[in-house]
């Protein structure tokens, strides 16, 4: 399996530059690095107080999105017994 590349900022590709018509040209390197063809749907995000985008190919959001409902029941359950548990030590000192 590939690793992935965890730097918290990631890698710079170069510049592009917005056109008349508010479209963006994604450097080749990147696209090809990063597998994104034409006709690939991407989310785009604002970041950095206003000054910045993140775009992510929207097949890997839902991939992400996939991945975490699968694991959503576990998760309740989790915060369901975190809940009792801190329940059950609150009532400790109240009892006489």
């Amino acid at each position: 399996m590939e690793q992935m590349n965890m730097r918290p900022i990631g890698r710079c590709f170069g510049t592009a530059v917005l056109g008349t018509r508010g479209q963006l040209v994604i450097p080749m390197e990147a696209r090809k690095e990063l597998g994104i063809d034409t006709g690939d749907k991407l989310l785009v995000f604002g970041h950095f107080s206003g000054r910045g985008l993140i775009f992510i190919k929207a097949e890997a959001a839902e991939e992400l999105l996939n991945i975490m409902s699968s694991h959503l029941d576990e998760v309740a359950k989790l915060v369901k017994e975190s809940k009792t548990a801190g329940a059950g030590i609150e009532g400790e000192g109240k009892a006489s």
